[in-house]
């Protein structure tokens, strides 16, 4: 295995959700400049940014950092049993250590050292319904990972430790699937947290948000009106601006034109959601995001067709781009990272 060092940026913190008390205006004009870092044959699905620095997992056992002050990138590969091919599509950083999740039998958690860039594998899993999708972090030492159905629930893994351990949740305390269930591993999104409370999106046969107000104790169901019943509908990623705002978008995969029933909002955390844009604005995409120091209002969905911004809480879109990505990381209301098929671009908004 290639070793890699990597250098963290201590002076450029990550903005917070918190804003200002200040009033929010929208822009007039909003477009986008990107900048390509890097456009080899590699495809990426996870990203995070923690302390300036953004941390990308992708296919070909690749993972890497790049520094935004810098304007450096550096990649490094993981090899398991010979194996130099794995799908890594989660990720989730913390002060001391960033951790890589494959896709996939079987699933690895590997974890990085930010201090010398030593790799350790924390938690191994196989099984022929072994495939996990997103991961997170709430602090330092606590974090979440879910996975498709192995039995009549979702797979959640848990941490407590700082990732030295995971353990699994057992059936008993999850919700049932519905037959044809399923997640997508398309942007490390399917996972939302905010401060005890994780949402957790599905797809396939059906478009539901697996809900934990208590850290994960208990669970229950909440219903979206988003497509599904397709093999490849439903949500594909969502996001919440604190406890009770929250957005989420999706569609069909294999129609992704289609603007029908695959964008909405919630304002009371989840226990009700409501369709925005419908038939407008962006169709399928994989990912989308609240602007930081937006107040909630402005947000940013990326897909394969393109990405798409808006400056109401998605009543109103407009498309910044025809070139398609995967998944989105920004550290403040103007600059971020943009990851997909063969490219990882730094973009920035132009705002009038």
């Amino acid at each position: 295995m290639r070793k890699i060092f990597l250098f963290l940026l201590p002076g450029l913190l990550l903005s917070c959700k918190n804003d200002s008390t200040s009033t929010y205006q929208s822009p007039k004009e909003v477009s986008i400049q990107l900048e390509p870092i890097s456009t080899d044959t590699l495809s990426v699905r996870a990203l995070d940014v923690k302390d300036g620095t953004f941390w990308f997992a992708g296919n070909r056992s690749t993972y890497g950092a790049y520094h935004d002050t810098l304007g450096s990138i550096q990649k490094g590969r993981v090899v398991f049993n010979g194996n130099d091919q794995l799908e890594l599509r989660s990720i989730a950083v913390t002060a001391d250590y960033t951790f890589i999740l494959t896709a996939g039998n079987p699933a690895l958690i590997y974890r990085i050292s930010h201090q010398n860039d030593s790799l350790a594998l924390v938690y191994e899993e196989s099984g022929e319904k072994v495939f996990y999708d997103s991961m997170k972090f709430w602090n330092d030492m606590d974090g979440i990972a879910m996975g498709d159905p192995q039995e009549d629930c979702f797979t959640v893994l848990t941490t407590n430790d700082g990732g030295d351990t995971w353990s699994k949740i057992t059936c008993d305390k999850l919700p049932t699937i519905v037959e044809g269930e399923a997640a997508y591993a398309a942007s490390n999104s399917n996972i939302a947290l905010q401060g005890d409370h994780i949402w957790i999106a599905t797809g396939g046969l059906a478009a539901r948000v697996l809900h934990s107000p208590d850290h994960g104790k208990t669970w229950e169901v909440q219903e979206t009106p988003m497509t599904s019943g397709g093999e490849m509908t439903g949500i594909y990623a969502l996001d919440f601006y604190d406890e009770n705002l929250g957005v989420m978008i999706g569609g069909d995969w294999n129609a992704k034109d289609n603007k029908i029933a695959n964008k909405a909002i919630t304002r009371d955390g989840g226990k009700t959601w409501k369709l925005i844009a419908d038939g407008n604005g962006p169709g399928y995409c994989s990912d989308i995001a609240f602007v930081p120091q937006t107040h909630g209002n402005e947000l940013i969905a990326v897909g394969s067709p393109g990405i798409w911004w808006s400056g109401n809480q998605g009543q109103d879109w407009k498309q910044l781009s025809t070139t398609g990505f995967y998944t989105i990381a920004m550290i403040d209301d103007q600059q971020g990272l943009l990851a997909g098929n063969n490219q990882i671009s730094r973009f920035e908004l132009d705002r009038k």
